[in-house]
Order: C-alpha cells, then structure tokens, then sequence
C-alpha cells in the first residue's frame, strides 16, 4: 500500500509539472492521484515533505526562474502574470520570500546555490523505467565552450555567462545551433573544487577573443550509446546509472577515454522542466 500511495501522489506531482498554466483545483489533483479529499493533502505533505499548494508555487517559481536569468527580454510582469500572480508586487513579495532575493536582483545575480537549495525534496519515480539505449556514430562536432570549474550548484551562472556570450556575438546562436554539456566527473564524488563541466554550442567558425574565456573546442567522433531522458535534468544521473550499473555490464561493449555528454534537445527556458529532452552520450571503443 505505501508503494501504491507514493505512485498516486507521483501521478498528481506529475500533472501539476504538465499543467502549470492550469487552476490545479483539488478535485482534479484527488482525481488524478485516485484519492479521496479527506486524505489527499495529509499524504501528499507526507510524501513529499511540503504542501500541495507549496510544491505548485515552487513549480511555478521555478519556471520563472528560468525565465528571469535566461530571457532578459521578457518583462517580469508578463512573468509574474504567467507564474499566476496579479501584479509584480505579489510576485516580488512570493519570490523574495521562497529565495531571499527579489526578481529583478535575481535577474542581474541569481544565487543559483541557495536556489538549488529550495528544490531538495523527494518525489518518487512511478514503476520500473523502461530505457533504449541506442548505439550511433557520432559526427565530430567543432563546438565554443565554456570551461566550469567549481560546485555544480553554480554550473547554472556559467550556462548563463555562455548564452549572454551566444546573445552577444551571434555565434553558435540557439535556434540553429546545437547546445552540449560535457561531464568531466561526477559532482557526488569529486571535490567541490575539482568539478569540471563544459557549456558547448556548436559552431562553424572561430571563437574570437572575448571576456567570456569562450574558446574553440571539439567532440571528437566515435561510436556512442544514446540515451534518450525525458524532463527534469536534476534527474539525469538515473538515465546514467541505468547505463552504468545494467546495459553497460550485461552487453558487449567497452567505454572510451571520453567523458558522457549530453545534447539538450530542448532548454530550460523554452520548455516546462518536465518537458526537458536530454540525449545522454556514453562514448564507446
């Protein structure tokens, strides 16, 4: 029954995720969850740890984090109108209050750590995940990078500094450009300090000199495992240990000198977290 009751509660976690512009009335959560009313809200805080209306303001929040350090150009009002606030004024009270920071100090120095921090809870996976891992030849790609060295709390700030760089010069610019992350390590086991992580966009050209630290790099070619991961990428490393820990051992094939990277088919702020498309590369001899 304890299984049962946490995939009801995953189910209703999962509709708010999808439906953020919606009301997310608490009929249609005890519908979803197949719950009765009279125990919804008691076994949602003891699954999750917080509130139901807490969790949907967190995911609302969330978003419009994304929205404020990504997309500069979007007004905070029509951001607060989209989080379901009001006026700017109830918005600035709600953020502040949840990160300690108002939208618009956010917007010119996010303190991605403590924001990270406010995200620390549990929402179980519903069943057994049926992954395919898919084995490609990969295209050496010329790519700019960004070079993160430092707690993968602040990965965020230089993914930030990255984009104001593609903004900036036109080069490797989103909409045609693909976006790549190379992970060097693994922040649950390597020091904060030695934690390395590459912010890449591919492009044709050269990377001129700039204040970034942009450079010129390449991922070389060579057959890779694929795996696809749908939403959250704070649930990345379970697409990860699946491949380590069951594909990997029970096939035929042998990891290269190259460290996983991973292709974001879609970014954090083009789409909701939960419709994040993520293809994980393991490179292979």
């Amino acid at each position: 029954m304890a299984n049962n009751s946490a995939e009801r509660i995953s189910r209703a976690c999962e509709y708010i995720n999808h439906n953020l512009d919606e009301e997310l009335a608490l009929d249609n959560m005890c519908e979803v969850a197949a719950l009765s009313k009279y125990h919804f809200h008691r076994m949602f805080s003891a699954q999750i740890g917080m509130s139901l209306a807490k969790f949907v303001l967190l995911a609302r929040l969330k978003r419009a984090s994304f929205r404020l350090a990504f997309q500069r150009e979007k007004r905070i009002i029509d951001i607060a109108f989209e989080a379901g606030f009001e006026s700017s004024e109830a918005f600035s009270r709600a953020y502040k209050r949840t990160f300690l920071q108002s939208p618009s100090n956010f917007r010119t120095q996010p303190n991605w750590q403590h924001w990270k921090s406010c995200f620390e809870y549990r929402v179980n996976p519903i069943g057994e995940v049926n992954m395919e891992v898919k084995i490609v030849d990969f295209a050496a790609t010329k790519v700019a990078l960004l070079e993160h060295l430092g707690p993968a709390e602040k990965v965020l700030e230089t993914a930030g500094k990255f984009i104001n760089w593609r903004k900036e010069t036109g080069l490797s610019p989103v909409k045609t450009s693909k976006t790549f992350g190379i992970a060097y390590s693994d922040p649950k086991t390597t020091a904060p300090d030695e934690f390395r992580w590459d912010v890449c966009g591919s492009i044709t050209g050269d990377v001129p000199a700039n204040n970034y630290g942009v450079k010129l790099g390449e991922i070389p070619a060579g057959r890779c495992a694929v795996i696809r991961h749908i939403g959250s990428h704070a649930q990345l490393d379970q697409s990860i240990y699946y491949f380590c820990q069951q594909w990997l051992p029970k096939s035929d094939e042998e990891v290269r000198d190259y460290p996983c990277f991973f292709d974001y088919i879609s970014l954090m702020f083009e789409v909701d977290e939960c419709d994040l498309i993520t293809d994980i590369y393991f490179p292979l001899k």
